[in-house]
C-alpha cells in the first residue's frame, strides 16, 4: 500500500489545499494517515477539519487539538500558541469538536504506528530532538515503523539491529531490513526547518521507500488571514521564513 502522511495542519487552508492539489500529480494512493494539529496558529480551523476528515483515517490527536478540547493545560503553551488555540476553541464548530474527542493519541495501521509526538508517553508531548529522546522512542514504540509529528521538522531516524541511531534529512529514504524507523514528515501548515514551503510523505509499504515532498503555497494569503481574525502577528510573519 501506497500511504499519505499528513501533520500540523495548524489551521492553514491555503498550505493544505495546495498539498492535495499536488498529489493529483502522483500516482494514486491508498490512503491518508493524520499525525495531529489539524487546530492552531492557522485562521481556518473549520475548513481544514472538513476536508482533513473527509480524507484522512486514522487519525491521532496532537497537543493543540488536545488544548482546544481543554485536555491539555493552557500553561503548557507559549502566549502566542495560547491565545491561538483559545480563539479556535471559541470558534470551532460542535460537530468537529466531537469528532476530535473520538480519536485516540495513537494509532496503528498495516505494519506502522501513528502518534503526535513521541511513543513513550505521548500525552506528555515530548520533542524528539536529542539523542537521548530518539532512544527512549525507539524503546517505547511496537513494530519497525512510527511515524511522528510535533516538531515540524521533516526527518528519518533509522535504528539498526545494534541499536545504533542515525540522522537522515534525503528526500527518499529506503527503509533497510532488520532497522527500525521514527519518520517525521514535516509540518504542511507551519513548517520550522527554513523552508516555507509545506511539508508531507509518502510512505509506499511494498518498496519500503518513505519520500518528503514539499509545496509552494500562498504564503501570503494565509498570513493575511492570521491577521484578518485578529490573531497574533507573530503567527502570520514566521510562515515567511518557516520558522
Amino acid at each position: 500500500m501506497r500511504w499519505v502522511i499528513l501533520s500540523d495542519v495548524h489551521g492553514n487552508l491555503q498550505a493544505l489545499e495546495s498539498v492535495l492539489e499536488r498529489l493529483k500529480k502522483e500516482d494514486p494512493v491508498d490512503g491518508y494517515a493524520f499525525l495531529g494539529d489539524a487546530l492552531g496558529y492557522g485562521a481556518d480551523p473549520n475548513p481544514c477539519m472538513e476536508i482533513l476528515r473527509e480524507v484522512c483515517g486514522p487519525w491521532v490527536l496532537g497537543n493543540h487539538d488536545h488544548g482546544v478540547l481543554g485536555l491539555t493545560d493552557l500553561s503548557y503553551f507559549n502566549l502566542e500558541a495560547r491565545e491561538a488555540i483559545q480563539w479556535c476553541a471559541s470558534n470551532l464548530d460542535f460537530s468537529h469538536r466531537i469528532f476530535l474527542e473520538s480519536q485516540p493519541l495513537v494509532a496503528k495501521r498495516d505494519g506502522f504506528q501513528l502518534v503526535h509526538a513521541s511513543p513513550r508517553c505521548p500525552e506528555e508531548w515530548d520533542y524528539l530532538f536529542t539523542y537521548r529522546d530518539a532512544q527512549e522512542a525507539f524503546e517505547a514504540m511496537e513494530g519497525e515503523i512510527c511515524f511522528v509529528g510535533h516538531s515540524h521538522i521533516p526527518l528519518v531516524l533509522q535504528q539498526d539491529p545494534e541499536g545504533n541511531i542515525l540522522a537522515l534529512r534525503q528526500e527518499e529514504v529506503e527503509l533497510l531490513p532488520d532497522h527500525r524507523y521514527v519518520i517525521n514528515p514535516g509540518s504542511i501548515g507551519q513548517p520550522r526547518d527554513g523552508d516555507c514551503r509545506a511539508s508531507f510523505g509518502i510512505y509506499d509499504a511494498e518498496r519500503r521507500i518513505f519520500r518528503t515532498l514539499r509545496v509552494t503555497y500562498d504564503v501570503s494569503e494565509a498570513a493575511r488571514r492570521i491577521l484578518k481574525v485578529g490573531l497574533p502577528s507573530s503567527l502570520a510573519h514566521r510562515l515567511f521564513w518557516g520558522s
